[in-house]
């Protein structure tokens, strides 16, 4: 049951993570580097977690990562 809540919750990161693309514009362009940073440490915080076997840690660091790469695709996707 712990693993159907955590996909689910996985799945709203995705247009979570495309509306704070859309109203967070500024700060996208601005901290760009700080933004691939919580994505490379959140997936490495999700590989301990897997590690570790704790499915609360596994999934929280997967659903900052998700997050932060759907707003950077879609801040990428505007600029073209």
């Amino acid at each position: 049951m712990i693993i159907l809540l955590g996909v689910a919750v996985l799945v709203l990161g995705y247009p979570l993570g495309k509306f704070l693309a859309h109203i967070t514009k500024e700060e996208l362009a601005a901290g760009q580097r700080w933004f691939k940073l919580i994505i490379l440490l959140s997936i490495i915080g999700a590989i301990v977690g897997l590690i570790l076997n704790i499915d609360v840690l596994f999934f929280s660091f997967l659903f900052f990562a998700i997050v932060t790469s759907r707003s950077l695709i879609s801040k990428k996707q505007k600029v073209r």
